[in-house]
């Protein structure tokens, strides 16, 4: 019979006699080489330890002497996980919030079958900052996405009357979802379909930021379109900021055929791009939308599905489910993440910061305008992206970058994105801009 032995906490937390802190960047890599399913490449000889401050990790690389110690090193956290930790990494209010309600008020875990009291403060908020009738907690981002989808099928077929199996979910290329199976068939990225067909059926994608595309769509098939389910900004795809307008042609032309304005905010959502939700950027209200990332305070996961009465109240008892969607931790951690995106004006601090950011990116832009080809952005949803040319490689210059003391990470090889928690300050924003000119300066 196999055994587990697992004592300590912290670097003394010690599994099968191995202390995890006595392992070096390459023994993590080899563990999770060995070990784990290869379906992430992480940054090279660096380990996060700890958190220095908001905005700030701290890093394990390897030691230059000898190879079987490390030294500790500080990065400034440039992607923020990307965007769950908007608040800032620790935030004291929510870290606060948990203690307080699991050592003092004896937060219970029970499902959705019984009803606790702090869902209602969850309910509260959720519609209180969002605008809307109703809400589903749900936990990952994607499954916020997933949920939408499903209602958008009941919707058609219940409330527009889409014959049963005929229903069509539009989306825009080079969305990024997430990857479930319903995620990766809307996707056209085939680096994420590869292999995991048959797909879903009922889904066309039109061009994002296309209005005309989008309007052939619906007036050839619009009576079988339930909705159009869409980023306000592209971020997975490189940061792609659509026309200032698009959103209210869009929005018209859905409400025109009767069809359903779904947007994933999972990653925009929570201040990112100097609105509470990105929608608003453009004067726009979804009939739905999913949140999640930056929901859970960079604590626990939390997603959620917000909408109208009418949308969302197609889901009766069975039709729809989850486990940890609102439990009261959940709950009390989501509403305690609202609490600080108000409080700490994290929307208007992410507007005055990621101007001064794009500012520097822009300048350093232009100092380099033969590398770099564009920079593009909102609040502090930012990134550039280099010209296709092997020797400027976005890997290349997220390794460099960790050599400078920044973590940010490559899409789509020559865009890298940065999306740092929306706590930052300019000091921190002058040494992550420094940083980075330093390395294009080098390629």
């Amino acid at each position: 019979m196999n055994s587990v032995s697992i004592t300590g906490y912290g670097d003394d937390l010690t599994v099968n006699g191995v202390r995890i802190g006595d392992l070096t960047p390459a023994e993590h890599e080899s563990i999770e080489k060995n070990m784990g399913g290869q379906n992430y490449s992480p940054l090279e000889n660096v380990v996060v330890s700890k958190v220095k401050d908001s905005s700030t990790l701290v890093a394990r690389r390897p030691h230059p002497d000898d190879i079987k110690r490390y030294i500790e090193t500080e990065l400034i956290d440039g992607l923020c996980c990307y965007s769950a930790v908007n608040q800032g990494q620790l935030n004291k209010t929510i870290v606060n919030s948990v203690i307080e309600h699991l050592d003092k008020e004896k937060l219970p875990t029970v499902p959705r079958s019984i009803r606790h009291k702090y869902m209602s403060a969850f309910l509260l908020a959720v519609t209180g900052i969002t605008g809307m009738d109703k809400v589903v907690p749900k936990v990952a981002g994607v499954e916020s996405w997933e949920l939408s989808f499903k209602i958008s099928r009941r919707w058609g077929h219940f409330k527009k009357g889409i014959p049963k199996d005929e229903v069509i979910v539009v989306g825009a290329t080079g969305n990024f979802h997430g990857r479930s199976l319903a995620a990766v068939s809307m996707s056209d990225d085939e680096e994420s379909r590869n292999g995991f067909g048959p797909f879903i059926p009922g889904i066309e994608l039109v061009p994002y930021n296309d209005v005309d595309a989008l309007e052939s769509l619906f007036n050839e098939k619009g009576h079988r379109i339930a909705s159009f389910m869409v980023e306000p900004i592209q971020g997975e795809a490189g940061v792609i900021v659509p026309s200032d307008d698009y959103f209210l042609k869009v929005s018209e032309l859905c409400k025109k055929h009767n069809i359903l304005l779904a947007m994933d905010e999972v990653q925009t959502g929570f201040g990112r791009t100097g609105e509470n939700f990105a929608h608003q950027l453009f004067g726009v209200k979804p009939d739905i939308m999913g949140c999640g990332k930056a929901a859970g305070g960079g604590i626990l996961p939390i997603s959620f599905v917000a909408g109208r009465k009418d949308v969302l109240d197609v889901l009766t008892p069975g039709s729809e489910g989850s486990t940890f969607g609102g439990y009261p931790l959940a709950s009390v951690v989501g509403t305690y993440a609202i609490k600080v995106l108000i409080d700490e004006k994290l929307a208007e601090n992410a507007k005055e910061q990621g101007n001064y950011l794009m500012n520097h990116l822009n300048s350093i832009k232009d100092e380099f305008s033969d590398k770099i080809k564009e920079v593009r952005g909102k609040g502090l949803l930012t990134a550039f992206e280099m010209h296709n040319e092997k020797h400027l490689d976005g890997h290349i210059v997220s390794v460099e970058l960790l050599n400078h003391g920044v973590y940010a990470k490559e899409t789509h090889h020559t865009t890298v994105r940065l999306a740092p928690a929306l706590t930052i300050n300019k000091n921190q924003i002058d040494l992550l801009s420094e940083a980075i000119r330093s390395v294009v300066k080098g390629l």
